[in-house]
């Protein structure tokens, strides 16, 4: 975060649209909002139409040369591009342009270093930030020199930028070692959660969709909640009720995001697994934004990166009390499709009842009568499964429920 009276970056975007890309537009409008989350300020934009982005300079001649003229005339302090930007990209336009230069990348783990809170978000943020940093290491060192300070230097990772790549490397050993004990330390929740055998349903979405509001909403989670690119960064699980006294485990994640950078896929992996590792899937979707269809496959495409298949997927199109068409919303892909709002609540009591029906397709029917002296099943019951009727009577208790197989095996 930037300190009271400390200068703010004054940068100009850059893209380049190739013939196999036609949303570079829309991806440039999202670094805008990228960078304003960052703390700098867009002064500019430029957008160069070529058949491959350039392997030297990412941008052509002719259109570096512009680029130059619009950092004078704008007085900007730095250029950020669309796209990541090889070692020498970085090192050939720090050369050209004399000033700051920054990818996409470097802004979004940027803003991850400063909404990390937890000990496990700052080790996956420092790895992603070093692994990042140690191949651009010479040129970053160029570019922090002209500036000295601003984007790219905040977070974990901002004392390690003068260490050699030996020590990079080392501190990468050491932070990889705390991260393979963290995953454990979540191997075990995890573990533990399936021998409570609670159902457990990950809620996904692009970034700023409504993920932590819906939490908070339906759970009084207490989460962060910003209409910013990746307010929250860490995952919370939290219990919901639902009819029939059954009860779901709901665990947000990080949002997703076009191009979002490989070394962060790779850091979060053991936190974004936790869509892997869930028995249903919540994709929150802002219906309310332009890119919808385009922020949909994006979501999809990550979670087939993840290896995220055969879950039951809810599409929640949230935001209903901002859009002003309410024509009806469809996702091919879900196996249910609701319109929300988190914010005021519309839609959150249909949602709890399809919980509760998509976790009952899974679980069996039984008619039983209980003896009193073995009441304590019913308890069973009451926590995994859906008790539909229940009768006392001089012999005992007559049950009709939903329960789960683990359960049935045991009663």
């Amino acid at each position: 975060m930037y300190e009271m009276g400390e200068q703010l970056e004054r940068v100009i975007l850059a893209g380049v649209q190739t013939y196999e890309s036609d949303d570079t537009v829309q991806s440039l409008y999202e670094l805008r909002e990228l960078a304003e989350t960052a703390g700098a300020v867009t002064v500019g934009t430029i957008m160069q139409s070529r058949e491959t982005i350039h392997p030297a300079t990412y941008l052509g001649k002719g259109k570096l040369e512009e680029l130059k003229e619009l950092l004078y005339d704008l007085d900007a302090t730095g250029v950020i591009c669309d796209d990541e930007l090889s070692p020498a990209q970085l090192n050939n336009l720090e050369q050209e342009l004399e000033c700051k230069v920054m990818d996409r990348t470097m802004v979004i783990l940027d803003i991850f270093a400063q909404r990390a809170k937890t000990s496990e978000g700052k080790i996956q943020v420092e790895l992603a930030q070093l692994k990042y940093r140690a191949a651009r290491l010479v040129g970053m060192r160029a570019s922090l020199s002209r500036l000295g300070g601003g984007i790219g230097t905040r977070g974990p990772g901002e004392k390690k930028l003068e260490m050699d790549r030996r020590l990079i490397h080392s501190r990468i050993g050491q932070l990889k070692e705390q991260l393979e004990q963290v995953q454990k330390h979540r191997e075990l929740i995890r573990s533990q959660r399936d021998k409570s055998q609670v159902k457990v349903a990950a809620i996904v979405g692009y970034t700023n969709a409504g993920k932590s509001t819906l939490l908070n909403t339906m759970t009084q989670a207490g989460v962060l909640e910003e209409d910013q690119l990746f307010a929250t960064l860490d995952p919370t699980t939290r219990a919901l009720d639902l009819p029939g006294k059954q009860q779901i485990l709901l665990t947000d994640t990080v949002g997703f995001i076009r191009k979002l950078p490989h070394h962060l896929i790779e850091a979060f992996k053991s936190t974004l697994e936790e869509a892997k590792y869930a028995d249903m899937i919540l994709h929150v979707v802002d219906a309310s934004n332009p890119q919808m269809d385009e922020h949909m496959q994006v979501v999809y495409d990550t979670l087939r990166q993840l290896g995220v298949s055969d879950k039951k997927v809810i599409t929640l199109f949230n935001k209903q009390d901002l859009c002003t068409d309410k024509e009806q919303l469809r996702d091919f892909q879900a196996d249910h499709v609701l319109q929300i709002s988190a914010k005021n609540g519309q839609g959150l009591e249909e949602l709890k009842e399809l919980l509760a029906e998509v976790l009952r397709e899974g679980q069996i029917y039984i008619e039983r009568l209980i003896p009193y002296d073995q009441a304590g099943i019913i308890a069973r019951i009451r926590r995994h499964g859906q008790v539909v009727q229940e009768e006392f009577l001089a012999e005992g208790i007559s049950l009709k429920a939903y329960v789960p197989m683990e359960v049935y095996s045991r009663i």
